[in-house]
Parts: C-alpha cells; structure tokens; sequence
C-alpha cells in the first residue's frame, strides 16, 4: 500500500477545539473503529472491506472502516439518489446484488469469497468489473458492472478523502467554521493550516 503521508507531523485534530461543538462531534465520529451495521450484513462488510482497502490503495482499519460505515449509513437512511442512469437499479438493490455478485466471482475464480482471495484475483476481478467484462452469471442479471464499480468508487472516495487522519496527510485544516478564513490571498496560510515541508 502506498505512503500517504505528504504532511507527516500535521494533525488535524489539534484544531478540533476551534470547530463548534456539532462539527466535532460529526469529525470525532469518524475516529471510531467499531460499528453495528444496519443495513449491511457481515458478509457484505467484509467484501467492502477488501474491495475498498484495494479501490484506494490504503489498508488501514480505521479509514476502512469509516468507508464500510459511510456506506452502510447512506444505505440505511436511503434518502434518495438525486439521479441514476436509465436501467440502473436502486442504490440499495445496486449493492447489495452486486455485493453478492462480487462475492460470487471468489467463489468461482478460487472456491472462496472475494475478501478472502489474494490481492491478485481481487485486483483482476476489480478490473474486469471496472471494464464491464466480467462473465454474466445470475447474480449479475440486471447488474450493471460499470455503474456497480462507479458507485463504489464514489461512496469510497467521499468518506475516504471526509476522514480526519487523511485531511491529516493532504494537508487539509479541517472545517473553517466557525473562525473562518482571515488572509486575503491564496499564497498565504492560516496560521493552522499545514506548512508543506520542505
């Protein structure tokens, strides 16, 4: 997995004091590693699990796990989508057919689930789904391979690049609110923003 540290001794979280307390609460929320799903099943999770840890490139738990809750969460509240390609399934029936159908792609590619496959098998399956290439079994009738793979990618990207220690590595101060920006131009920083080092 890639390093991702490009501000190694910047925290984030130092300047949790300078957010409202509503903010904080919402940021210190993503900290947490341990969760009850609501509307994904263990088998489900875990297949995210692999598939996310893979889709970006970063293996750690606690990130992982934020994007598993992230999903679960937008799939339980299922609050509506805004829009959806014609022929493409509700987000709900999307993933959870098309978690199953990733799953099945373990079972036949190596006699295992997909999140138990090695990174090679999972990484060629990711692949073929990404490229619509998959073999069509049951499991994918009415599946779109590509919006499958393209809903994915950006639930994972929304809560991957919406977590603390991430914001930590990119360099981002976190919410402006309620303190606010006080310089004028784009060269300058605040003083709690992250100094690139040099």
């Amino acid at each position: 997995m890639t390093d991702h540290k490009h501000y190694p001794t910047y925290d984030v979280m130092k300047e949790s004091t300078e957010w409202d307390a509503h903010t904080r609460s919402i940021v210190n929320a993503r900290l947490v590693r341990e969760y009850s799903y609501n509307f994904l099943t263990t088998v489900e999770a875990e297949t995210l699990r692999s598939w996310c840890s893979l889709l970006m490139d970063d293996d750690r738990g606690e990130i992982i796990q934020s994007i598993i809750s992230h999903i679960d969460r937008i799939l339980f509240e299922n609050k509506g989508e805004g829009h959806r390609k014609a022929g493409t399934p509700s987000m709900r029936v999307l993933l959870r057919q098309g978690l199953k159908a990733i799953d099945e792609t373990g079972w036949f590619t190596n006699s295992q689930p997909f999140f138990q496959l090695d990174e090679m098998n999972q990484r060629n399956i990711m692949l073929h789904i990404g490229e619509a290439s998959y073999p069509a079994t049951k499991n994918w009738e009415g599946i779109p391979q590509k919006a499958l793979f393209h809903k994915l990618m950006q639930l994972s990207v929304e809560a991957y690049y919406a977590h603390p220690l991430v914001w930590s590595e990119i360099g981002f101060g976190g919410p402006a609110y309620p303190r606010g920006y006080s310089l004028d131009s784009p060269e300058q920083l605040e003083t709690w923003e992250a100094v690139k080092p040099s």
